[in-house]
C-alpha cells in the first residue's frame, strides 16, 4: 500500500510547487540544511538486543532512501542522503553522549530506533534539547508518549500498552488466572509489569508475585525454580525480558521443566529472531503480540524477500519498523519542502499513511505516537512450518483503534 493516494498525491505536488514560489514550510526556502540529509540509526549493535534489529536496521532504512530516490527521481527534495549509525550498547548514558555526538558533529537531521527505554528516554531528552526529530522503534516504554513525551519526539511500532492488551488479556481469559511476572530491571520491564498487570487484573486474573532481574543477565535459576513453590501456585509465567535475555530464559526454562510441573509460559515481548534462536519447538504453542509479520501478506513478504537479500535473514518488526520510520521521515521532508525540524514536525503529525509495516496508520497529533494495526499469533510447533522463518500464526487482527492507550493526559507537547 502506497502512502498517498491520487487525491492526495496531486495535493503534495501542488503543495510542493507553493512551497517553491512562496519560501516553503517553516521559512526553510525549499532548501535542505547542509545540502544533505543525514538519517542516524542508534541501537545496540554488539548485545543482547543485536540480533532483534542491529545492524540489519542499517540496511533497512538505506532500503528506505533507496526508495525514496526511486519514487520522486529529479523532484526529490532532499537529492543527497547519507546513513550513519553508533552503538549505545544498552546503556542510557552511552546513548545520550552518542546522541549529541550525532546530532552535533554528524549533522544527523533524525535518530531513528534505539531499543532500550532507559536509552531511548535519554535520547528524547537530547532531542527535546536540541530541536531535532526522534523516531524511536525499539523500545515500548510508554513515557515517551506521556509525561516524558515531547514536540520532537516520535514512538513509532510499538509499546507495553500494545503488547499487554493482545497478550496479557487473551491468556488469562483462556484460563490462565494466576501469573508470576518476572522482568528486566529497568524502564521498560516496569513499564511492561505495570501494564501486563493492569490487563491480567481486568481480564479477571491475580498477579501472584512479580520480581525483577538483572539485565542483562544470563541465568535465570533463582526465579524459574522459586516458581513452583509460590502460593499460590502461578498457571503462568509471564516473562518480560526480551532478545538475548529471553533466549537464555526460555532455554533454562524448558530445562526446569516448569511446563511440566503447569507453568505455562507467556512472554511479553517476542521477536522473530528470538524464535529463530531457540527453535520454533522450544517455543511451540506461545501466545504473543506482534507488530508486524513478514509473511502475513504478499506485500510484506515481497519487502521481506529483499530484505533477506542484502541481510541473510527475514526481517523481524523493528527491521520494518526501521524502514517505515525513515520512509516516513523522507515523505515529511518532501511534503514540507525542507528539513528544518519544525516544519517536518508539522508534516507527521495527525499524518495517516499505510506502508508495508503500519497498515491503517496514523501519528496522533496530541502525543506523537503511531498507531496501526496489531496482531495476536502464536509460534508454530516444527511440524507446522514449512520454510525457514515461517514460524509464526497469526490468531487475529487487533485495529488500530484497539491496540494503543488513549492519550495521557500528561503529556504536554
Amino acid at each position: 500500500m502506497r502512502p498517498f493516494g491520487r487525491t492526495a498525491a496531486l495535493a503534495a505536488g501542488m503543495a510542493l510547487l507553493a512551497a517553491g514560489c512562496n519560501g516553503g514550510p517553516g521559512g526553510g526556502g525549499g532548501k535542505i540544511s547542509d545540502g544533505k540529509i543525514e538519517l542516524a540509526v542508534l541501537n545496540d549493535q554488539s548485545g543482547v538486543y543485536a540480533d532483534v534489529s542491529g545492524k540489519a536496521s542499517i540496511e533497512a532504512v538505506k532500503m528506505a532512501v533507496a526508495d525514496y530516490k526511486a519514487k520522486y527521481g529529479d523532484k526529490a527534495v532532499a537529492k543527497k542522503i547519507e546513513v550513519t549509525s553508533a552503538d549505545h550498547q544498552n546503556k542510557p548514558e552511552v546513548a545520550n553522549s552518542k546522541a549529541q555526538e550525532l546530532y552535533d558533529r554528524q549533522g544527523a537531521d533524525v535518530i531513528l530506533d534505539v531499543p532500550t527505554s532507559s536509552a531511548a528516554l535519554a535520547v528524547a531528552g537530547v532531542a527535546k534539547s536540541k530541536k531535532k526529530i526522534f523516531m524511536d522503534v525499539g523500545a515500548g516504554t510508554t513515557a515517551l508518549e506521556g509525561a516524558q513525551c515531547n514536540k520532537y519526539t516520535f514512538h513509532y511500532g510499538y509499546n507495553t500498552y500494545m503488547l499487554a492488551h493482545g497478550t496479557g488479556d487473551t491468556v488469562t481469559r483462556d484460563g490462565g488466572k494466576n501469573w508470576y511476572i518476572i522482568y528486566p530491571d529497568y524502564a521498560f520491564g516496569q513499564d511492561m509489569t505495570k501494564s501486563f498487570s493492569a490487563s491480567i487484573k481486568a481480564a479477571g486474573g491475580t498477579i501472584v508475585k512479580n520480581d525483577p532481574t538483572p539485565f542483562p543477565n544470563d541465568n535465570f535459576s533463582t526465579f524459574l525454580l522459586k516458581a513452583p513453590g509460590l502460593n499460590p501456585k502461578p498457571q503462568v509465567l509471564g516473562a518480560m525480558q526480551a532478545g538475548g535475555d529471553l533466549v537464555n530464559l526460555v532455554k533454562q526454562y524448558n530445562e526446569y521443566g516448569l511446563k511440566k510441573k503447569g507453568i505455562g509460559l507467556a512472554v511479553g515481548l517476542m521477536f522473530l529472531s528470538d524464535i529463530h534462536s531457540l527453535g520454533p519447538d522450544a517455543l511451540a504453542g506461545t501466545k504473543f503480540s506482534d507488530a508486524w509479520y513478514w509473511n502475513a501478506s504478499p506485500d510484506n513478504r515481497a519487502w521481506a524477500d529483499r530484505f533477506k537479500a542484502k541481510t541473510g535473514k527475514r526481517p523481524t518488526f523493528a527491521h520494518a519498523g526501521n524502514y517505515s520510520a525513515a520512509t516516513q521521515y523522507l515523505e515529511a521532508v518532501q511534503r514540507a519542502g525542507t528539513d528544518k525540524s519544525d516544519a517536518v514536525v508539522k508534516q507527521l503529525e495527525g499524518y495517516k499513511f499505510g506502508d508495508v509495516f503500519a497498515k491503517n496508520a496514523q501519528i496522533r497529533a496530541q502525543d506523537h505516537l503511531l498507531l496501526h494495526d496489531a496482531y495476536l499469533a502464536q509460534v508454530k510447533p516444527s511440524s507446522e512450518v514449512k520454510e525457514d522463518w515461517d514460524y509464526e500464526k497469526i490468531l487475529k487482527t487487533v485495529p488500530a483503534a484497539e491496540a494503543f492507550q488513549r492519550p495521557d493526559a500528561a503529556c504536554k507537547l
